[in-house]
């Protein structure tokens, strides 16, 4: 059945009423959690009911129709969808990572390709509600950008042909476009990268099977193929060939802690859980030794909370400083390693619960453990916070495995 949209975004200006909105929303993801998880739905609900809220625009600027958020709100409006529906948040998130860097660019002049090809975006995403997604990920070098195979060629009329293949590309078959990373013909190895606009429907383009994952299944992960597609000029993000490396070396907060915020939701769940389940019953509430057991829970997720708002006015202030990326990375890490560890914390107090198939805890402790997966790992967060309090150039492209 065929979605009938509004042609603006109806998105508030107040930020309490923007959190009140995504409140809203997430209880209308929330009863897909476990139906997608069980597969018995594919999750593409979920998608049309973010669409439908408007909030594909929560990054692009007021002006151009959006909410204009920065990296902070961002990452709080993530966290309470992720507290409701961690598999539709991590999907979401993946059209945000797609357009981040993009909006916020907003107000600094560009040259004419770009700002044409600025303008057309924010235009698809407000009055189109095209839902966009990245495609980078590759079997052998995950996300890294300088292990990218996929490959472009020039037309004679100004155009790219891009071939190749991508293995891990959430959104698959959901979103309308496809933000591809590749890198020139004959240039393996460099640090060249390009990143191109591919539509779902360009001749060439094909997904595989959603993949069976232990967790996130809503996401709609898949394998994409690339054959020989075309794509304009004007597809080329920002006009510019081969800078996509160097752009996030400088400015990583998208790719690096862009899933932050669903992390954290997924752990606020795992919390509100536990300490529902404690006070359904007065005896086991008036427990001194669970009172404990769920304080040091909601310490722990305090300080994560507190570093990941931290981490966001940081990029916010001063986008691509040291400070604001060694914050990210670490925001990332911490969240990475609460939600697991609050888990265990919930195994132990909630006993049978945690493993129920029928309770919601079962499905949460699962989604936690897979933060380590997402870029960055534990071990990458860990390595360039020590190289940067080492004084290392992490401007450097050399200085680390990107």
């Amino acid at each position: 059945m065929a979605m009938s949209l509004p042609t603006e975004l109806p998105l508030p200006a107040e930020f309490d009423e923007l959190l009140d909105l995504a409140e809203e929303t997430g209880a209308a993801l929330a009863p897909f959690a476990a139906e997608v998880d069980a597969g018995r739905s594919t999750g593409h609900e979920t998608y049309r009911i973010l669409r439908e809220a408007g909030l594909l625009g929560l990054l692009v600027p007021r002006e151009a129709g959006g909410a204009g958020l920065g990296f902070a709100g961002y990452s709080r409006v993530l966290a309470v969808l992720g507290a409701h529906n961690g598999a539709a948040a991590l999907g979401f998130n993946m059209h945000n990572v797609a357009i981040g860097s993009l909006c916020e660019s907003a107000g600094t002049p560009l040259p004419p390709a770009a700002e044409a090809f600025r303008s057309w975006l924010f235009d698809e995403v407000v009055h189109g509600r095209k839902l966009f997604a990245s495609a980078t990920s590759e079997a052998g070098s995950g996300a890294k950008l300088r292990g990218v195979r996929t490959s472009y060629r020039r037309t004679g009329d100004g155009g790219y042909v891009i071939t190749g293949e991508k293995s891990f590309v959430s959104l698959a078959g959901v979103a309308d476009y496809y933000v591809v990373a590749a890198r020139a013909e004959g240039t393996d190895g460099s640090g060249e990268v390009s990143h191109f606009v591919v539509a779902a429907d360009d001749p060439g383009v094909g997904f595989g099977e959603v993949h069976s994952l232990s967790a996130m299944y809503g996401t709609s992960t898949a394998g994409m193929t690339l054959d020989a597609v075309t794509v304009p000029r004007s597809r080329l993000f920002l006009g510019v060939e081969g800078m996509s490396l160097y752009k996030l070396v400088r400015e990583p907060h998208w790719m690096i802690a862009g899933y932050t915020g669903a992390y954290l939701g997924i752990a606020e769940a795992i919390l509100r859980f536990t300490t529902d389940h404690v006070g359904a019953s007065p005896r086991r509430a008036a427990s001194p030794v669970l009172q404990r057991e769920l304080g040091r829970m909601s310490a722990r997720l305090s300080a994560a909370r507190a570093l990941v708002a931290e981490a966001g006015a940081r990029v916010d202030a001063a986008r691509g400083s040291v400070g604001a990326n060694a914050a990210v990375h670490a925001a990332k890490y911490v969240v990475g390693e609460a939600g697991p560890a609050l888990a265990q914390d919930a195994v132990r107090i909630c006993g049978s619960a945690a493993v129920n198939r029928s309770q919601p805890l079962e499905r949460l402790l699962r989604e936690a453990s897979f933060a380590s997966v997402m870029p960055a790992k534990p071990e990458e967060c860990l390595e360039y916070l020590g190289k940067a309090a080492l004084g290392v150039n992490l401007y450097d492209a050399t200085a680390f495995d990107w």
